[in-house]
């Protein structure tokens, strides 16, 4: 069983930052990729930022240069750091866990980014 639970959203001004916080429940952490993917109104989810259970990470174009995602592995908790924020960047986020073929989400929290 997996449980995800996300933090830190909440409203910025373009320019702004935040950081957000998913916390995982379950027993293995370490060995499985988890991601920060965003779904922004009337478009589908997409892929923001992804880390490997090396820790090996990987950016989508349109945030590459202002997002940072990492992971603590002891405390089971991944990070995305997220710099001058842009209007376009507003939506609900949401973490995922990739293991063992099956994709484990949480229920996402929102980032507006607006004056």
């Amino acid at each position: 069983q997996v449980q995800l639970v996300e933090s830190g959203g909440g409203l910025v001004q373009p320019g702004g930052s935040l950081r957000l916080s998913c916390a995982a429940s379950t027993s293995v952490f370490s060995p499985y990729s988890m991601g920060w993917y965003r779904q922004a109104p009337g478009k589908e989810r997409e892929a923001v930022a992804i880390v490997t259970g090396l820790g090996i990470t990987y950016y989508a174009d349109s945030v590459k240069g202002r997002f940072t995602m990492s992971r603590d592995n002891a405390k089971k908790t991944v990070y995305m750091e997220m710099n001058s924020l842009k209007p376009e960047d507003t939506a609900v986020y949401y973490c995922c866990m990739s293991r063992s073929g099956m994709d484990y989400w949480g229920k996402g929290t929102l980032v507006t980014v607006s004056s």
